[in-house]
């Protein structure tokens, strides 16, 4: 199927930054094969689907490096109280769903995702084998980075605090599920689906367990993933019980270099950063998520030692335009420089930074020969017009409905804003009806819990 996208804007992303106007774009099967002149390109695919790009602008598909789907379970709560949540309710509400409804709220995370641009995602959690599934059939192309950890952890235990105990049995477990999940999926669905592993928490990993990561990923060449300096007490209980800052403790357990892509990294020192720089270990910039955690991470001195910038959303949300226009206002902030970085920037760090942190030199940027992973931007938008510099209206002003169609290895996923692998409204209904009763349900269990707020009674 051959598809000519006519008399389009395309934003290439290409190492110029070039902006082409009124070309057309042609994507043969899943690659982009022609951009050029309209007229040209439609000679050379009579055959073509045309699509009319007239005061449309193709786009790069963004690339989430960091989230976590079923965690759309806690919107509207976890993003007001701090972290780790100080939410004093002795069990999770995700403890209180069957497969089938955590199935659910990952496929709701999903739904976001394309409906806001989001082409490529890292899935970040443990036990991903119970909805992979059900993700593939989305058509979105994933990273499934399977979490372990085997801290033994007492009741009640939130991420930064001591951990005194592991258990060679909980790693043995984890490492399994990530073997399962790796010859179950890796390079499935014509190689959509990669398999990555991941270490869950510095402070909840043995050096046995990141060594065990680390070979995993160079024996099958893909990268690997952890959470990294996202909390203050995170760095109390490593400086107490180590003896050393976070980034130093997987120093010296060779777990830092250019396959690693580290989570956050909030709270990392200047010895710290100049660590990561000299590994080339890569950096997830989660800018809404540290912005609702009171924090600017120091972006631009990571950046400035060598370690490459990816974008992610992390919690609760998948809105990537979101991310990006938090990352850029808040990097400008703690510059105290109203012209750095520029939007541009940031659409790099969020598109080709992804493809470099996945290890997928494919996608990324919209060139011929690169995978067809693509959005179509409304341009003639009551708040996107004059459209002389699109990059630059869109990630300041945009908003997720200003995208019509996104195209994921050739085949539209969302088209005149139908998402078409998806049942949109049964699932947000389905997702809306599980979250009411799961967090009603978790209340009703501990009445003495001194819960910090209100939520909304079952459906």
């Amino acid at each position: 199927m051959t598809t000519v996208f006519t008399h389009t804007t395309v934003v290439t992303v290409d190492a110029g930054q070039t902006i082409l106007h009124d070309v057309a774009l042609a994507v043969d099967g899943n690659t982009i094969v022609a951009i050029g002149p309209t007229e040209t390109v439609c000679q050379a695919y009579p055959q073509a689907d045309t699509y009319d790009g007239r005061g449309k602008a193709l786009f790069p598909g963004l690339i989430n490096c960091h989230a976590h789907l079923t965690a759309t379970l806690n919107r509207g709560i976890t993003e007001d109280f701090g972290f780790p949540p100080t939410l004093h309710v002795p069990a999770a509400a995700h403890s209180l769903l069957s497969d089938e409804e955590l199935t659910v709220m990952a496929l709701l995370g999903a739904l976001e995702s394309i409906k806001s641009g989001t082409t490529t995602l890292v899935e970040n959690a443990q036990g991903i084998g119970v909805y992979a599934p059900e993700l593939a059939k989305t058509g979105l192309r994933w990273i499934l980075a399977e979490s372990g950890r085997d801290a033994i952890l007492p009741p009640g235990w939130r991420p930064g605090e001591d951990v005194h105990a592991f258990s060679p049995t909980l790693r043995e477990e984890a490492l399994q599920r990530l073997h399962d999940l790796f010859a179950t999926w890796h390079q499935a669905h014509h190689g959509l689906i990669t398999v990555f592993p991941a270490a869950a928490l510095v402070e909840a990993s043995s050096p046995e367990l990141l060594q065990a990561v680390r070979e995993f990923a160079e024996q099958h060449d893909v990268g690997y993933t952890i959470h990294l300096a996202q909390s203050r007490l995170e760095i109390e209980s490593m400086m107490r019980l180590r003896g050393v800052r976070p980034t130093f403790f997987l120093y010296a357990h060779d777990f830092l270099g250019p396959r690693l892509f580290a989570a956050h990294c909030r709270y990392v020192d200047a010895a710290e950063i100049a660590l990561l720089g000299n590994t080339r270990t890569i950096i997830t910039h989660q800018a809404g998520m540290a912005a609702n955690r009171a924090v600017i991470p120091p972006i631009p001195a990571l950046r400035a030692a060598g370690c490459p910038i990816a974008m992610g959303t992390d919690n609760n949300t998948q809105d990537m335009l979101e991310v990006m226009r938090i990352g850029l206002l808040t990097e400008r902030i703690l510059r105290d420089d109203a012209t750095q970085p520029q939007p541009e920037d940031v659409l790099r760090e969020t598109t080709r930074g992804g493809a470099y942190a996945l290890r997928q030199p494919d996608i990324g940027s919209l060139e011929v020969g690169k995978k067809a992973d693509l959005i179509v931007i409304d341009t003639q938008r009551s708040h996107l017009v004059p459209t002389m510099r699109i990059v630059s209206a869109w990630i300041h002003n945009g908003q997720p409905g200003d995208i019509e169609s996104m195209m994921v290895n050739g085949t539209f996923l969302m088209r005149d804003h139908k998402v078409l692998t998806l049942d949109e409204k049964c699932l947000i209904q389905e997702a809306d009806k599980i979250g009411r009763r799961a967090w009603n349900q978790l209340l009703h269990r501990y009445p003495s819990a001194p819960f910090p707020t209100r939520v909304a009674p079952p459906l």
